[in-house]
């Protein structure tokens, strides 16, 4: 049998893995072993697995080398297949439909901020799920916990997303964003120059999210009047599920509660304003947000709102968490004309940027 290539494999494992919200230090082990593969000439990887060396390479130890000895002999890993067995169920139609019709990620993580991967793997996952486009959205400079970026870091983060589309495969593109801090006043925490630089901003809530309802509706209000607002994220900051004891999500830097109550605002009010000035309320698609829940998304659906089904994906394999997005939007019977990342890159940096 002829070989198969064993760095790829090792790196649809991690991908597999953080799919399915696995422990980060699994997803850390082969996605190590596939960087320590890949710095050797693939002679010298061979030689290793037929003499039992492998495991004398740092990053990589006895699990990711019996994978890769199996690839090598044309054998696809049983820890991979054992993966590819247990996937998940299937999308029910409706949900599958939305999913079809999206064509890229508006809020997305790399390890500029708080994500674990570089923009280029980011991309490249993007691609290979069939994405058009990925907006990458890493943090503001407030969030000193995820390492937001300062202008200065954000000016040279645009000028490498320059760089990387230039290499990227024909057909895809990185769009330029941020995820931009909510401030106490409701002002967002970025250079207003920048601000419209950008091809989208998300803009969501990280602190004070246990403010009395009114001062929190307030601030949601002078936000989403924003014109550099595009997207409300996560817009209740709940936290509905728990990880793994001592766990953090792959690549997330930044502290989270195993679980978080919904903060208190005038929803009504809110997505209202939403729809007035054009700005479309995030699904966030990650397990253990859910945000917002069922009830919310009915509401800002009835009130004539926009949506953005994202993933706010810290690591590769979590940009395939939009299938959980699309299964709740499906629920409250979101049309996909409603979703703007339904839309080509184009028609949505025009939007954007006609509402700057």
């Amino acid at each position: 049998m002829s070989a198969r290539d064993p760095i790829a494999d090792l790196r649809r494992i991690a991908f597999l893995l953080e799919r399915a919200n696995e422990a980060t230090y699994r997803v850390r082990a082969f996605r190590s072993a596939a960087t320590a593969l890949a710095a050797l000439p693939a002679t010298e990887v061979a030689e290793r697995a037929r003499t039992g060396k492998l495991t004398e390479l740092p990053g990589v130890g006895d699990v990711t080398a019996r994978c890769v000895a199996e690839s090598l002999a044309g054998e696809e890993p049983v820890y991979l297949r054992r993966l590819v067995a247990t996937e998940g169920t299937d999308l029910d139609a409706a949900a599958a439909a939305l999913r079809e019709a999206l064509r890229g990620d508006c809020h997305t993580h790399s390890d500029w901020s708080d994500g674990g991967s570089p923009i280029e793997e980011m991309a490249l996952a993007a691609v290979e799920l069939g994405h058009e486009y990925v907006v990458l959205t890493d943090h503001s400079p407030r969030l000193k916990v995820a390492r937001g970026l300062t202008a200065d870091r954000l000016r040279k983060q645009l000028d490498h997303v320059a760089a990387v589309n230039d290499a990227l495969p024909k057909g895809f593109r990185i769009l330029t964003g941020i995820e931009v801090d909510i401030l106490a006043d409701g002002s967002l925490d970025q250079d207003e120059e920048l601000l419209a630089r950008l091809d989208v901003v998300v803009g969501s809530v990280h602190s004070g999210l246990n403010d009395e309802r009114a001062k929190m509706t307030r601030r949601m209000l002078a936000a989403v009047a924003n014109p550099h607002l595009d997207i409300l994220g996560h817009c209740t900051g709940r936290m509905v599920a728990s990880r793994p004891a001592g766990v953090k999500g792959p690549g997330d830097r930044a502290h989270r509660p195993r679980t978080r109550a919904e903060s208190d605002f005038d929803a009504d009010a809110v997505f209202a304003a939403c729809a007035e000035h054009g700005v479309a309320v995030e699904i966030n698609s990650r397990p253990e947000r859910q945000d917002p829940p069922k009830r919310l998304i009915r509401r800002a659906l009835e009130a004539g709102c926009r949506f953005a089904i994202d993933t706010d994906a810290h690591a590769p394999g979590q940009l395939d968490w939009q299938r959980f997005g699309c299964e709740r939007a499906a629920l409250c019977g979101v049309p996909a004309d409603r979703v703007i990342n339904t839309w080509k890159a184009d028609r949505l940096v025009k939007w954007t940027h006609t509402r700057r």
